[in-house]
This record gives C-alpha cells, structure tokens and sequence, in this order.
C-alpha cells in the first residue's frame, strides 16, 4: 500500500466569509462549500451533535484547504489568535508565487499583516503574512 497524495488541509475558522475571501485573494478558488451534520459525521470526528459549514478551496496546481466553520459544537480557541510561529500545532501554510512584493503588497491591502521577510542566498525570497483568524501564510519565491 502507498500514499497517494495530499488531499487537503483543515483550518477551522470562526469566520469562514473572510478566510474565504482571504485565500480566493491569494489566487485559490472556491472548490464547493456545504454543510455537514448528523451522527455519523460526528462519529468521524469524534464529536456529538455536529453542524459545520465546510468550504474547500484549490490552488491552480490542484492542492486543497479545507476551511470549516462549526456551528455546533463551537470551536474551541486555543491560545492567542496572534500565536507565533513556534506555538506547537500546524502553524502555516506555504505557497509559491512568481512576485513576493506584489503579493504581499495585495494581502496587506486587504488586511494581511507582514510578518517577515528574508532572501535565501540567489535562490529564494520568503516573507510570512497574517491573515484572519490569526493564519500564518509563507510566501516563496525563487530567484533566478
């Protein structure tokens, strides 16, 4: 047996307008979005009297995130939306993209906050942004 593919990442969201909106910026497209309920989605996640608004997003090359907003039961927060990066857990997401200053200069106008920035010798540009619900987004670029 061997491992096929990555199919997606899960980020929940307390406000699933402004992720969706946020990653459609960043140049995903909206896949499909619906909602789940019932025991037997609860018996998958481990979770009683479940009702979530899940929307799955795709980058060009086909790589997904799922966004999902619970209903019930409520999202639980752990720790500061602002955690840093070193906070245990998934802590971002990272994408490639043919211009960093572009992108990050559209994120921010849409109110992504820069992170950091740094060039990796002549081979890559990385900078890391904040978008809603505190989600950590790197951007690469390679030189050259």
């Amino acid at each position: 047996m061997t491992l096929k593919r990555m199919d997606n990442v899960l980020i929940v969201v307390d406000d699933l307008e402004a992720a969706k909106a946020f990653f459609i910026e960043l140049g995903l497209k909206l896949e499909g979005e619906s909602t789940v309920e019932g025991p037997l989605v609860g018996s998958l996640i481990g979770l009683k009297d479940v009702r979530a608004t899940l929307a799955m997003m795709r980058t060009p090359d086909g790589q997904g995130i799922e966004l999902d907003k619970f209903h019930t039961p409520n999202a639980i927060r752990f720790g500061p939306v602002d955690a840093p990066v070193n906070t245990l857990g998934i802590r971002r997401v990272m994408f490639t993209v043919d211009d960093i200053d572009a992108v990050v200069a559209r994120m921010r106008a849409h109110g992504a906050e820069l992170i950091g920035e740094m060039q990796y010798e002549d081979t890559y540009r990385l900078a890391y942004i904040r978008g809603p619900e505190g989600i950590i987004v790197a951007l690469a670029e390679q030189l050259g």
